[in-house]
């Protein structure tokens, strides 16, 4: 029972920060003169393309696969597809609220999160040439990186914000047959529960920032 909520807990967790990842290395998408380019979603003046997505889909369906080698089927594949694309808007609009709310990030915080950034650090320390060659691949430049990766820890600051008064209670466990609040299955169940209220809590918040937004979706480009 443990390990299986430990490993559902896991699943949530980890396509959150996939495509908090995906967005950092594929920034926000503006929406330029090139009239040819097509838009999966717009969102204000911002936009998301297909070649955005299919990335961040691929990566998820992967950890998929792992996590449901017998499982995962076509049925499973549509709501990965779904739940993909409404994170990466969701992102988006997150973004959005943070600037209108007037949240920063100082370049103290933005210099913190690169070098503690495990996917730069070897050896205990913060690896320039991994950190360059990285981005290199990603056919990007340090000032690119750098704008996505505020747009990315504003985004994550406007999360937080939101949340940061959300927990779960010893009333969110009671009555559940052998479960003790403060026992081993018990903290398990509270964590989870406290997290499935920050991700109500959040999605209510953004659902209710889309309808002052103009968001414009054509799904029919990743069916």
């Amino acid at each position: 029972m443990l390990k299986s909520m430990r490993k559902h807990a896991k699943y949530f967790y980890v396509l959150f920060v996939l495509v908090i990842v995906s967005f950092i290395f594929w920034g926000v998408g503006r929406v330029d003169n090139d009239s040819e380019r097509v838009v999966l979603v717009r969102i204000g003046e911002d936009a998301i393309y297909p070649d955005e997505f299919w990335r961040i889909y691929e990566r998820n369906e992967g950890m998929m696969r792992e996590l449901y080698p017998d499982k995962f089927d076509e049925k499973m594949r549509e709501d990965l597809k779904k739940r993909v694309l409404d994170e990466m808007v969701n992102q988006r609009v997150l973004l959005h609220a943070a600037i209108e709310a007037g949240i920063s990030v100082s370049d103290k915080e933005l210099e913190d999160a690169i070098v503690n950034d495990p996917s730069f650090i070897r050896q205990g320390g913060f690896d320039k040439n991994i950190y360059l060659r990285t981005l290199e691949l990603n056919r990007m430049t340090p000032k690119m990186f750098e704008a996505m990766k505020r747009n990315s820890l504003l985004a994550e600051k406007m999360a937080k914000l939101v949340t940061e008064s959300v927990d779960a209670t010893p009333a969110d466990i009671e009555g559940i047959k052998g479960i003790k609040a403060d026992d081993q299955t018990g903290a398990i169940l509270a964590q989870l529960r406290a997290n499935q209220k920050k991700e109500q809590a959040l999605r209510s918040y953004i659902e209710g920032y889309k309808k002052k937004m103009n968001i414009k979706v054509n799904e029919d480009l990743i069916s």
